[in-house]
């Protein structure tokens, strides 16, 4: 197995709405690739110190970000300030596929705060 898919494979997690892998981290970035299956959706959540950019590879996306809803289907991005409520859903029948790119001065896990909805 070669060294690349090796590290891909110690990069992921898989969240049981899909999974998560770590494509490259930096000095206040992150670049993940995030796949949602049919009709799942990650927790309403929201973080003080970054600010997400979404870009749809494959797939639809159902976003929600504070009450306001869109559909983005794949070559189409949003752009998640900090402190904003969110939510992305997978509404479609195929696994939606998504580029993230997390940018702040903190990227650490215990900086997700999660809701109810």
């Amino acid at each position: 197995m070669s060294q690349e898919i090796e590290s891909n494979i110690q990069n992921t997690r898989t969240p049981p709405w899909g999974q998560v892998t770590l494509l490259e981290e930096g000095n206040n970035y992150k670049i993940n690739r995030i796949e949602i299956k049919p009709g799942n959706h990650i927790t309403t959540q929201m973080h003080y110190h970054r600010s997400e950019h979404w870009i749809v590879v494959s797939g639809t996306a159902k976003v929600i970000c504070n009450d306001h809803e869109t559909i983005l289907i794949s070559k189409q991005s949003t752009y998640v300030p900090m402190n904003t409520r969110h939510r992305v859903e997978n509404p479609g029948v195929i696994p939606l596929v998504m580029i993230e790119v997390q940018n702040g001065e903190y990227l650490g896990d215990d900086d997700i705060i999660r809701f109810e909805q």
